[in-house]
């Protein structure tokens, strides 16, 4: 079961994600809270596998949530939870330490793979938030700087980053390309290294930028 801390000011967004997360089965709310500083504290307290935050809270925002989390919790990952309204906070949040990222009026089934996702060790980002990211990166640094940064990738690196861009962990990517998990755990040291980006969030956005997502 994957145990999750859901924060949001909002009651109604609370109610919504948590019923949704209900009908994943294998996922449970343990503990809600209304701004980030509570969301900490809960953390702390029941060591969740996932941290759902909202982007906008009082007292502590979710990115600001987030960055206290991975540093003083980092056996658990946060899902932030977005709107289109957001993109300065994405931006920012590509070096907070966010796991993923949802759109709170998304498909609902987003928030579930999502938060399997990041529980699991991978990366998640919303289809549409994705779009939004590469869209935003676009303007001031165009498409063929993305393509030009994966030259540096062997054929295996990129088919490896791409898998990473989809969401998933070390252990999916090693059982789809038949290797060991530790094969892969050195793939990704030298794609981030190579790259020059500090998490799997940062390296997605750039096979989102690249589109070199598998389709399946």
């Amino acid at each position: 079961m994957i145990r999750v801390v859901l924060a949001d000011d909002e009651p109604v967004v609370r109610f919504g994600v948590k019923a949704v997360l209900a009908t994943a089965g294998d996922i449970e709310v343990v503990a809600e809270a209304e701004n980030g500083s509570a969301a900490i504290d809960l953390v702390a307290r029941h060591r969740p596998d996932v941290a759902v935050l909202d982007i906008r809270m009082p007292v502590f925002d979710g990115l600001d949530a987030a960055k206290v989390i991975r540093e003083c919790h980092p056996g658990t990952k946060t899902l932030v939870l977005t709107t289109f309204a957001d993109d300065a906070y994405i931006s920012r949040a590509l070096g907070e330490g966010a796991a993923g990222f949802v759109l709170k009026t998304g498909d609902p089934q987003e928030i579930i793979s999502g938060v399997r996702a990041v529980a699991n060790g991978g990366a998640f980002l919303s289809p549409m938030v994705a779009k939004r990211v590469v869209d935003q990166m676009s303007r001031t640094h165009p498409r063929p700087l993305a393509t030009q940064r994966i030259e540096v990738l062997t054929a295996r690196e990129r088919e490896v980053l791409g898998l990473v861009g989809a969401g998933l962990a070390n252990a999916e990517i090693a059982a789809r390309l038949h290797v060991v998990e530790g094969t892969i755990k050195v793939y990704v040291s030298t794609i981030f290294r190579q790259l020059g980006v500090r998490n799997r969030v940062q390296a997605a956005i750039i096979a989102h930028e690249s589109g070199i997502i598998p389709e399946n």
